[in-house]
This record gives C-alpha cells, structure tokens and sequence, in this order.
C-alpha cells in the first residue's frame, strides 16, 4: 500500500469516526434539556454548516452564486437538500433522541438497500444475487435489535424504528438525487452540499419558524458546535479529499467505522447496556452492507453529511 492510500484511509476512516461521534454529540444535548429538539438541531446545524461551506467554496473560486444562472439545477440541489439531507439528517436525530446513537446509526446503515429497490424498480437494474442474500441478511438483522428475536415483543419503541428508516431512505435519496450533477462536475459538490443544506434548513425553519428555549449552558454550546465543526465541516472536507488517494470501494467499506464509532462511544458514555440480541443484529446490518460494496460501491459519501 503507498504512503498516498494509506493517508486517503485514514482520513475516510476519521472521517466516518467523526460522523458517528456526531450523534452521540446529539444525545448529551438531548439529554440536557427537553427542550431541545431534533428540529431546532437540525434546522442551526444544516443553516451554519451551509453558510460556512458556501462561503469556503466562494474562496476557492467555485462561484457558488452561478447555480442561479441554471434554474434546473438550482430545482435538483434544492430537491437534493429537501428530500435527501432532511431525512437523512433529521430522520436520524430523531432516532438519536428516541433511542441511542447507535441504534440510529446501524438503522441508517441500510440506506444502500433502499438504492437497491430503486434502481430495479424505476431503472429496471436487477439486483446481483449478492445483494438480494445481503438484503436478507440485513433484514435479519434490523428484526433481531426491534424485536430481540421475539416476534410478539418490540425492543425499541417504533418512533425510533421509523426514524431510523427514514434516516435510512434519506441515504438513498440523498445519493440519488445529485447523482447526475456531481458525476458531469457540472457543479462542484461542496456547492452542492452547501447549497443543499442552506435551502434544507431554511424550508424547515419556512414550515417549523418557532424556535424553542435553549438553555445557555457551555455543554450546550460545546455540543452543537461539535456536531457542527467535528460531525459535519471536518469529515466532510476528510472524505472528499480522501477520494483523491483512495478507490470508491475503499471508500465504501471504510464506512463501517461509522456504527461502530457510535456503539462504542454509546456503551462508554452513555452507559448503553449491549445485549447479544443487539452485538448480533447489528453485526449482520454492518455485514451485509459491507457485502455489496465489495464489488460495487453503492454509496458515494461525498456528497452526503451525517
């Protein structure tokens, strides 16, 4: 391996660390006051990270404004931001406030299967044989955390469940949507995540505007912005540089450090009682996902925060 593919591992590695880290950021400020809602999370967080991301792409010479000039692609980022990083993002912290980062982040971890369904659905692209024996496995393991292997007993509450899967779909969404653009680099894709996480958190501020009160505590403030600065600005710039060393496969199965990096931070922070029920289901998700990206990435992460 050369000095250049072990540096873009290690950065895609960091960066998948610090998007699972993001969530238990979340959960201590959940668990500081009631008060502080997914919403009002996800609405500062989209907000600031695509201001500070704008403005960044602005120095580099990428003319983040020009978008405005082509109404079509103004349409797709805005569709990107609203149907791919809102669930993505929003259906996830739910999931963090409902249950645990790590039930949130293994839930999520199924996004590629939704591609899966799509792509053989809408684009009549079967499924490899690999994938639909992945599915299956997934599916196995997503039923062994709900339910802990009793069909008349749900281990955790069906609002986590279905946060977890719309955070789920939105992976899916979220890849799909911006897809077309970022393969032509027709926009560069720090303008397209800036822009779609500005007009994200701006549609839910337009449907949500009341805000609710914040406590103003320093572990308040050191959360949001380490959500801000170490689960969004920095793996970010980590995972799209990391793809100038390393293949896309690689890319892929590095994402694995994301589950884990929240079960473990949840079990050591949080006290997260680890039943052999949950080590199970949420071996088999990681496994499975792994599976398919072996031979064919699914996920492209770099246009992705979360």
């Amino acid at each position: 391996m050369t000095n250049k593919k072990v540096l873009g591992t290690v950065m895609i590695i960091v960066a998948c660390t610090f998007w699972g880290i993001s969530g238990l950021f979340a959960k201590a400020l959940f668990n500081v006051s009631s008060s502080i809602t997914s919403m009002w999370l996800t609405q500062t967080r989209m907000i600031s990270a695509g201001v500070i991301l704008l403005i960044i792409s602005q120095f580099k010479g990428d003319r983040p404004l020009q978008i405005f000039h082509n109404l079509h692609d103004a349409w797709v980022i805005f569709a990107y931001g609203f149907f791919g990083l809102v669930p993505v993002q929003f259906g996830y912290f739910m999931a963090v406030q409902y249950g645990n980062a790590s039930i949130a982040t293994v839930l999520q971890f199924v996004g590629p299967f939704f591609i899966i369904a799509y792509l053989a659905a809408f684009r009549h692209i079967p499924p490899r044989r690999i994938e639909i024996i992945s599915a299956i496995i997934a599916f196995i393991g997503v039923f062994i955390i709900a339910t802990h292997g009793r069909m008349n007993h749900l281990a955790v509450t069906m609002l986590v469940l279905f946060w977890g899967i719309v955070a789920a779909i939105g992976v899916a969404t979220n890849t799909l949507i911006p897809q077309q653009m970022l393969r032509t680099n027709r926009v560069p894709s720090m303008v397209v995540t800036g822009w779609g996480l500005l007009f994200a958190g701006l549609a839910l501020l337009a449907i949500h505007p009341g805000q609710p009160h914040i406590p103003n505590l320093p572990i308040v403030w050191i959360c949001w912005l380490g959500i801000l600065i170490i689960g969004t600005l920095i793996p970010f710039q980590l995972a799209n540089n990391s793809l100038k060393y390393i293949d896309a496969t690689t890319f892929s199965l590095m994402d694995a450090f994301e589950p884990l990096a929240a079960t473990i931070g949840s079990v050591l922070l949080f006290n997260l009682h680890m039943t052999g029920a949950d080590i199970i289901g949420s071996v088999l998700v990681i496994v499975a996902v792994l599976a398919i990206n072996i031979r064919i990435p699914i996920r492209h992460r770099g246009s992705e925060i979360g």
